[in-house]
């Protein structure tokens, strides 16, 4: 024991004696001060040398915390590390399925935890089309955000589109069949739904320049919101602009896909021109023209109006600056280097393996917006190369699923909705089209381009007073919208305002704001002009045939295959249909005693001329024939006449013409007009042709019937015809496919 007191307190010297000390401890167990100040000095402590104090330790202790606290500081400060894109990478890892990576997922790993079984989807096709997200909605059901109020009102629109029979507008039924054959068919939509029905027997509207159809063009701004900004890192506060082309709201430039083999769409014509070598041109506002197949590329194309501008258009305006869109939520953006990967694969024209890549990422991330629009795009995309209207309907349902998603971000709610309704509209489902651009306005109310989309939304159903209204609005929110003001004219000229209508055809025209630079307004503008007697008129025909819209002043026509021959008035010969113009002649009293026969009858084979061609007068027709298909019930009327002429295909099987009797009684004078399309010539078979007072000019040359004798004319040329004599006149108007027309062109061409 005494050794131990002797260390601790001690008389004696000990191991722990500082070697520095020449006289050892003290009997008392201090230390001199020198001794003291050598221990904490010169680290002399237990017998080793280099050690650090208690206090030293501390103190380093404390400075390395601070450094490592600051540095913490400064790395979530300045956002040196993108913590979002670690765990986006991290998220490859995730084994559980539920969208990131954690202890779980680690267990899963290392195998010390059985993978979870991943959560079935459900078909789009089920009642219940997303029974995973229903906890979700009712765990937040105090959202006041504006993306879940977009969320809310899109999943009402849900319930709208699919409608219960029995509401106020109907459920629409399926588009064309998947794979469309050459026929006859033309399907009519003017019903209060979109049922499309074959064409009836009766006499039905000819197609005009009034017609609106929806044009199926690339739309540059579409395709560089999905080019170049689709899964982009987003900057929260980020502001920067991106140079985007100026057609982008307009409705005939439809985004990025450009379809040819399917139907298109018209608008509700005008009543304002159809052909007096019409005689009585008959239109239907509805008609969904087929186009079964694509012509070699040898043949002559068609040119449809919108791609009849030529490439340096004047007083187009210069490129405008939009913000990006913002398309990832949250949530993609943990998921975005998947996203990317996927995207990466449809830009580079791998549609089918893209296609996989996203689904695959919908099983995953059933509650990712991202997700989903990339498989709708992917799905638009095949409908193209495929030319399938059944994946295109796939495309319209997934577009709804991903702006019906909970947090979708509100930019791709619109583009998601938007382009739902652009390809409702290019299916013929007009009425789903609408009930789209409708919540869309609801959804955006400021945003005047959507309802300016509305406003056609209702003109393709017909509903020209609903347009009027919405244009309205826009003119007395935005005065100087062109394109509402050009539509706004175009009503109005429909409403036989011709004096009303013309400024706002004019400065709308003139403003060069997209969808302004169209044929179809210039047509219209020139022949308001010509009927209030303005001599502009041919001033704004001649800027129409500069930019492309018109293949001259005269011919003016709007559905056109390029490189046929053009020329006013034809002879037989020329046209190459001798026979059948000799077989009229031979039997033109045969023609003309069934005529008036039907003219005699009560109860009505005759048709008055309702399309506002008329500047007085009275003028009928009797249709035997309309866009190739033959009136079975009229024929019975004048079956000779029908039996004669089933031997000539060139003129039964006219997709773009009719056969008809066109009677004319005295006083009659029918404005300058001309008709749809060159490809048909139409030759008049004079009946009961007064001595004098009836005459036609087709351009810049005027003729006279005579009984028994055929005139032939290109309808597509401005004519015009004046009825002065004492009695009426009877004629027989027949059209004939445009010679140079290939046979497989004269199949494939879509009805008119």
């Amino acid at each position: 024991m005494a050794p131990r007191k002797n260390a601790k307190g001690g008389g004696g010297n000990s191991s722990s004696s500082s070697s520095g000390s020449p006289t050892g401890c003290t009997s008392g167990g201090s230390s001199s001060p020198g001794a003291r100040r050598e221990t904490k000095q010169g680290g002399l402590k237990n017998g080793r040398k280099g050690g650090l104090s208690g206090s030293s330790f501390f103190t380093w202790f404390m400075v390395i915390a601070l450094l490592g606290v600051w540095t913490s500081v400064a790395v979530v400060w300045f956002d040196l590390v993108d913590y979002e894109e670690v765990l986006g990478k991290l998220g490859i890892y995730d084994a559980d399925g539920d969208g990131d990576f954690d202890v779980d997922d680690a267990k899963v790993l290392l195998g010390l935890k059985e993978k979870p079984a991943p959560k079935p989807t459900v078909p789009p096709e089920e009642a219940d089309m997303y029974p995973w997200l229903e906890d979700q909605v009712l765990e937040s059901p105090g959202r006041q955000n504006i993306e879940d109020e977009v969320y809310e009102q899109v999943q009402s629109l849900d319930e709208t589109v699919y409608s219960e029979p029995g509401e106020n507008l109907p459920q629409e039924p399926e588009g064309p069949a998947e794979e469309l054959q050459p026929d006859d068919h033309v399907f009519v939509g003017s019903d209060a739904d979109d049922r499309y029905e074959p064409m009836g027997t009766g006499a039905v509207h000819e197609e005009t320049e009034d017609s609106y159809h929806i044009e199926e063009t690339a739309s540059p701004a579409y395709s560089q919101d999905m080019e170049d900004m689709m899964y982009e890192q987003e900057n929260p506060d980020s502001s920067e602009p991106v140079v985007v082309d100026d057609a982008e709201r307009t409705y005939q430039e439809t985004d990025d896909v450009t379809y040819r083999d399917y139907d298109e769409q018209v608008y509700k014509p005008l009543q304002n021109e159809g052909t007096e070598s019409s005689d009585h041109a008959v239109d239907n506002s509805n008609t969904i023209l087929e186009e079964p197949h694509m012509p070699p590329a040898e043949e002559q194309q068609e040119v449809p109006p919108e791609t009849n501008k030529k490439a340096d258009e004047p007083g187009k305006k210069g490129k405008v600056k939009k913000k990006k869109p913002k398309l990832l939520n949250k949530f993609d953006k943990t998921i975005k280097a998947e996203l990317d990967a996927a995207e990466k694969l449809r830009k580079r024209g791998k549609i089918e393996e893209a296609v996989n890549a996203f689904e695959e990422l919908v099983r995953k991330y059933p509650q990712s917006p991202g997700a989903r629009y990339g498989k709708a795009q992917c799905e638009d995309d095949l409908a193209e190369k495929r030319r399938s209207n059944e994946i295109l309907r796939r495309a319209i349902e997934t577009y709804q699923e991903a702006a019906s998603l909970p947090d979708a971000p509100t930019d791709l709610v619109k583009l998601s909705l938007k382009r739902r309704s652009d390809r409702q509209q290019f299916l013929g489902h007009m009425r789903g089209s609408l009930l789209t651009l409708q919540k869309l306005v609801q959804l955006f109310p400021d945003d005047t381009a959507l309802k300016n989309d509305l406003g056609v939304g209702y003109l393709l159903i017909g509903d020209n007073d609903s347009a009027k209204k919405v244009y309205e609005e826009v003119l007395s929110v935005t005065p100087n919208d062109g394109f509402a003001k050009v539509h706004y004219g175009f009503i109005l000229k429909a409403q036989n305002k011709i004096a009303e209508s013309i400024p706002y055809l004019k400065e709308g025209i003139e403003s060069g704001d997209p969808g302004t630079d169209d044929g179809r307004f210039y047509f219209h503008l020139g022949d308001a002009m010509q009927r209030v007697g303005n001599k502009e008129a041919y001033r704004w025909y001649e800027l129409g045939h500069q930019r492309g819209h018109f293949a001259s002043v005269w011919q003016r026509s709007l559905y056109n295959v390029q490189g046929l021959k053009a020329q006013p008035w034809w002879t037989p010969k020329e046209t190459g249909y001798t026979e059948l113009v000799k077989s009229l002649e031979r039997n033109w009293k045969l023609i003309r005693d069934e005529g008036l026969a039907a003219m005699d009858r009560t109860h009505g084979l005759f048709l008055p001329e309702d399309e506002n061609l008329r500047e007085k007068g009275d003028w009928s027709q009797f249709t035997l024939w309309q866009q190739g298909r033959k009136n079975e019930n009229a024929c019975k009327g004048a079956p000779k006449t029908c039996s004669l002429l089933d031997k000539f295909p060139e003129t039964t099987g006219c997709r773009r013409g009719q056969i008809k009797y066109s009677i004319m009684h005295p006083g009659t004078h029918v404005w300058p007009h001309t008709g749809p399309t060159n490809c048909r010539l139409r030759m008049h078979l004079g009946l009961v042709i007064p001595k004098e007072g009836c005459k036609i000019r087709c351009a810049n040359e005027t003729r006279t019937w005579e009984e028994g004798k055929v005139l032939i004319f290109d309808d597509s040329f401005e004519h015009e015809v004046w009825q002065d004599a004492a009695s009426f006149r009877l004629i027989f108007i027949v059209d004939v496919w445009h010679p140079e027309l290939t046979p497989h062109q004269r199949r494939s061409l879509p009805a008119i």
